[in-house]
């Protein structure tokens, strides 16, 4: 399968966790005429798949008129005579959600919305200057639903300085009580990261408790989903799919060696877009491999890798890890047992081939 990601770098303000390239403007315009021209202009990207997957993410694609994000959409199908897509992500801030925007979204052939909610608490999200309250998000959320949205999906923040148990706890409650088909959960890097690494830990562990308890399955380190509601946009990246990226700062991969990516400049990409490319190597394949596919709950199966690939797994190592309990060895597979998850790069780190390419 192959996806196909749309970039709109705009928010109306920023918070205080993004490394997101985004910037705080209105000019939806030249941007949208920008994208159908870079639509065009690579096609041929993904060699001749069509994209099964559309993904609207930013910045904040819920801020841009809904008849904009339905003339991209259009297009994307037009292009590659599409009728619709198996999965249409459009990532929403709470406060940009209406009955009547809701509904548009819907008309636009969406048919998934992550909505950033990060935090139930409303003190933790002025501190982290989202623009919108609880009392709103459950109400976007019950909007979304009105629409006729049936996959929904919620981000959280833990792991942030002031974050306590209590409130992390209340915090997924609200989240379980929406029954949203999917969440994502984050935890905070950075300077604001809570530095106590067992509290954090903790916080971990009692997300995958609650959320398993309640009938969520965790199929990567930061998501869960009920039963066939897993992102299957996401998935794809972790199985190295190609996808083409459309916008500025948005990555494209050819599904083997090639990766390319827009200069994160919207001035730039309205210009000339300027982008930047490269081949991986054999050792960078199979570094990526280990990293992606470990982040998964799956895992790794062993005989999917080439002779070579497979030559430079230490056994000694995986099976260090596995009397550790770091790693379940499992015939041809390899994966990070759910309670080793918080600390999967470690973990993934120690699996790193020590050779020269």
């Amino acid at each position: 399968m192959a996806g196909l990601y749309v970039h709109f770098p705009f928010c109306a303000s920023k918070c205080i966790y993004c490394d997101f390239y985004a910037r705080v403007r209105r000019d939806w315009n030249p941007y949208v005429e920008a994208l159908l021209r870079e639509l065009s202009e690579r096609r041929e990207f993904l060699k001749g798949v069509p994209p099964t997957t559309l993904y609207f993410g930013g910045g904040t694609p819920s801020l841009l008129p809904a008849a904009q994000l339905q003339r991209v959409a259009d297009a994307v199908r037009a292009t590659f005579c599409l009728t619709d897509f198996e999965e249409f992500t459009v990532e929403v801030n709470p406060d940009d959600i209406t009955p009547e925007k809701a509904a548009a979204l819907r008309t636009a052939g969406a048919n998934r919305i992550s909505m950033g909610v990060q935090s139930f608490c409303d003190e933790h999200l002025r501190w982290m200057r989202r623009r919108h309250t609880a009392e709103e998000a459950v109400a976007a959320f019950a909007f979304l639903r009105e629409a006729g949205f049936d996959n929904l999906s919620l981000d959280l923040i833990f792991g942030f300085t002031g974050l306590s148990d209590a409130q992390w706890a209340h915090n997924i409650d609200q989240a379980l009580e929406l029954h949203p088909e999917h969440i994502s959960c984050y935890q905070m890097t950075g300077r604001y990261a809570d530095p106590d690494e067992e509290h954090c830990r903790r916080q971990y562990g009692m997300l995958q408790q609650r959320l398993v308890t309640a009938g969520y399955s965790q199929y990567e380190v930061s998501n869960y989903a009920l039963p066939g509601r897993e992102s299957r946009h996401n998935s794809a990246y972790w199985a190295r799919e190609p996808y083409l990226g459309l916008g500025a700062g948005a990555h494209s991969f050819d599904g083997n060696r090639l990766r390319q990516w827009n200069t994160p400049d919207i001035d730039a990409y309205l210009a000339s877009r300027p982008f930047g490319s490269e081949q991986l190597s054999d050792r960078e394949i199979l570094e990526e491999t280990l990293m992606l596919s470990l982040r998964t709950c799956r895992g790794l199966d062993l005989s999917s890798l080439p002779p070579e690939g497979r030559g430079v797994l230490k056994r000694t190592t995986l099976e260090e890890l596995s009397r550790a309990g770091k790693l379940v060895l499992e015939s041809d597979r390899i994966r990070i047992p759910d309670e080793e998850l918080f600390v999967s790069d470690w973990i993934i780190s120690r699996l790193f081939p020590e050779y020269t390419a």
